[in-house]
């Protein structure tokens, strides 16, 4: 396997994947690269891999770092995004650990969220020292992605559940017994610590990002089921972390590379958005932002 350390990628990938706690490579890539990449923001979590699968050039990501070295809070995920950016990649699929709010949604079972309640404290945003935009984010996961990805795991017998709204916290501790009933009463379905921090990042990038959100517990509101446990997480993580990789093998047989035009508003995200006299951007922002912003000034 090749490495190499690059500011500017040369290299191509389509799909994007990141592996959240218990995934931590894809097996099956051929053609495997190893590429760590600069960004505007610092490293991310780790280098890529890149290889192909399906037919599909594929972009893997570590989240936490292989050996799991990051807090969710320490992630740099806007330099994870980034580097995706720079590498082409059209949609990201996303795999994260979260707990089930709702007595229908089982340990075990996979959600393809829709909504996002964010709680974190964490910088979202790659704008900022001098330019500013405004991105719409009402439907903060790609539509598209999700529909095919909710069919795709009925067809292959999988507990899925379409939708549903993830409340995203700091962490690294696990909710209150009062904020999980609080929660509960607002109508969140699933709580983790990452998703609605990526989607964001990934929806100013222009990129679609759907969220494999793995049920690992009932959180702690449950009164009849095991309080929530790293142990208890990690047993239901190997079985849901086997279900991730045959729907993640799957998908990249029978998933496009890039949205049909219409089918989703993630590539036109920035249009019309930045409000910034593009005369007044410092040259320095404009050169590190160029990934993402350089057409919309071309405009």
């Amino acid at each position: 396997m090749g490495k190499r350390n690059i500011s500017r990628s040369n290299h191509r990938a389509e799909i994007g994947i990141i592996g959240g706690t218990g995934l931590y490579d894809i097996e099956g890539l051929s053609g495997l690269e190893e590429v760590s990449l600069d960004t505007p923001f610092g490293p991310p979590s780790d280098a890529y891999l890149l290889g192909e699968l399906a037919g599909k050039k594929v972009a893997f990501l570590s989240r936490h770092g292989r050996g799991h070295r990051f807090l969710p809070a320490e992630v740099n995920y806007r330099a994870n995004i980034f580097g995706f950016k720079l590498l082409g990649v059209k949609r990201i699929l996303s795999v994260n650990s979260v707990g089930s709010l709702q007595e229908n949604i089982h340990p075990r079972d996979i959600v393809f969220p829709d909504q996002f309640f964010d709680r974190s404290r964490r910088p979202s945003t790659f704008f900022g020292q001098g330019i500013v935009a405004h991105i719409s984010f009402a439907q903060p996961t790609c539509p598209d992605l999700n529909r095919r990805l909710f069919t795709l795991g009925q067809s292959m017998g999988l507990p899925v559940h379409q939708g549903g709204t993830y409340l995203c916290i700091e962490g690294p501790a696990f909710s209150t017994c009062a904020e999980s009933h609080v929660y509960r009463q607002w109508g969140c379905h699933i709580i983790g610590m990452t998703s609605a921090t990526e989607a964001r990042l990934a929806r100013e990038a222009e990129i679609c990002y759907a969220s494999i959100s793995l049920v690992t517990d009932y959180d702690v509101w449950h009164a009849e089921e095991e309080t929530v446990s790293v142990e208890l997480i990690l047993e239901n993580l190997q079985h849901n972390i086997t279900n991730a990789k045959a729907l993640l093998a799957r998908a990249l047989q029978v998933i496009p590379s890039e949205p049909q035009p219409g089918s989703c508003p993630c590539p036109t995200a920035l249009e019309n958005t930045i409000v910034t006299d593009p005369g007044l951007i410092p040259a320095e922002v404009k050169k590190n932002l160029a990934p993402i912003i350089g057409r919309h000034l071309a405009e």
